[in-house]
């Protein structure tokens, strides 16, 4: 049981939003989870998926990793949390199991926050297209 290619769009726009949501503070990681967690799993595993695709855009390093774990409240030997935590850091969280979805969600979160907002103050400071470096209203 899938998702259909209307319902995967609208979850990975609304993905896109709540993510950057949480990068630039405007919304708590604990708030957001409570969203993910309210998707169905199929729903899940495209969020994952396509959060995985953001953090790899934002480069992310193994100190990102470390950092946004610390943020995330997930246990650094969780499964998602060594995965990105490796250098250079592994994806493929949606094939992780059901009941780590979460994790895998505020993990990729936390650290796709950290690595946008280095990326924000330096790469992009002032003179990038990225939309999604804009401040949300």
């Amino acid at each position: 049981m899938g998702v259909s290619s209307d319902e995967g769009r609208a979850v990975r726009r609304e993905a896109e939003r709540v993510v950057n949501e949480v990068a630039q503070g405007l919304r708590t990681l604990d708030d957001r989870s409570s969203w993910f967690s309210a998707l169905s799993p199929a729903e899940r595993q495209a969020v994952l998926q396509e959060v995985g695709g953001y953090a790899m855009q934002a480069h992310i390093t193994a100190t990102d990793g470390q950092v946004g774990v610390a943020r995330s409240g997930v246990k650094p030997t969780a499964n998602s949390s060594v995965m990105i935590c490796m250098d250079p850091p592994r994806y493929g969280f949606a094939a992780l199991p059901a009941d780590e979805h979460v994790k895998a969600f505020r993990v990729l979160v936390a650290v796709f926050s950290v690595a946008d907002t280095r990326r924000r103050q330096t790469l992009c400071n002032g003179s990038c297209g990225h939309a999604w470096h804009n401040v949300l209203p």
